[in-house]
């Protein structure tokens, strides 16, 4: 005759999960500060050489050109691109997850 059984209180799958979240660094507090900013180029790719404004994308510093220094003629080659300036990586470290697949 079967009766109420009483299920185990936590799986292992759960105890791990638990210690994997207390023992491994997520990205939070200080250690992520740096990786939440984008790092040292910051998240945006290219900066406007007049104002040091930063966009997202070429077409998207165009855009802020056209409208905040309209007097000045457009020169694509003259807004810096932080990314290569920094050796081409934003975020690597423990505040991105899933930026590296798995393999």
């Amino acid at each position: 005759m079967g009766g109420k059984a009483k299920p185990t209180k936590h799986t292992a799958k759960e105890i791990n999960a638990k210690i994997a979240a207390a023992t491994v660094n997520k990205g939070g507090g200080k250690e992520g500060r740096a990786d939440r900013n984008g790092g040292a180029a910051g998240h945006a790719k290219f900066e406007c050489p007049l104002c040091k404004v930063q966009a997202p994308s070429i077409k998207t510093m165009q855009a802020h050109h056209e409208s905040k220094h309209a007097n000045i003629p457009w020169e694509a080659d003259k807004c810096v691109n932080k990314h290569e300036e920094h050796g081409g990586v934003t975020t690597a470290g423990v505040g991105v997850r899933g930026a590296f697949g798995k393999k």
